[in-house]
């Protein structure tokens, strides 16, 4: 699987993971995620409301992006993201912009472009419930599925 597979994913995503298995390095689990059957009620402020809840799909794979190097990343709490016309993106919640006001922070504030004249950085982006990821990379990242373990614990 390559990453412009994941861009037509037009569901929900939630970040399962996020490390650097090693130095400079950055591995990120993906949990793809479905609306829930039954309705809830939800607080917002001092509202309440009823609404049916985003869950983990646990019948599909965890989606394992690497990227075995990485120019920067960044998380952001998706609540306080705006959306901005300025932006130029292809995708739904895995993108990749070809403009954008995080690729100009990285061209404008890192030696990136010096250091590597000859290759151009892309900058992917996953929008997860709850959080947005950055990443600025030269490389695409591989895609791994990722069988889920189920287990039980008995008690005697």
């Amino acid at each position: 699987m390559e990453y412009r597979d994941l861009m037509k994913w037009k569901g929900y995503i939630s970040l399962h993971e996020l490390m650097e298995p090693e130095e400079n390095s950055l591995r990120v689990l993906i949990d793809r995620c479905v609306v829930g059957n039954e309705s809830e009620a939800i607080e917002v402020g001092e509202r309440v409301m009823m609404g049916f809840p985003i869950e983990v799909d646990e019948g599909l794979p965890i989606i394992q992006l690497d990227f075995e190097s990485y120019v920067s990343y960044n998380v952001i709490n998706e609540s306080f993201t705006v959306l901005d016309e300025y932006e130029v993106f292809e995708g739904d919640v895995f993108r990749i912009y070809t403009k954008s006001r995080y690729l100009d922070f990285i061209t404008l504030g890192t030696i990136a472009e010096d250091i590597y004249a000859d290759q151009h950085f892309v900058h992917y982006q996953l929008v997860c419930l709850n959080h947005i990821i950055d990443i600025i990379s030269y490389e695409e990242p591989k895609i791994t599925e990722l069988g889920r373990v189920s287990f039980s614990i008995k008690f005697e």
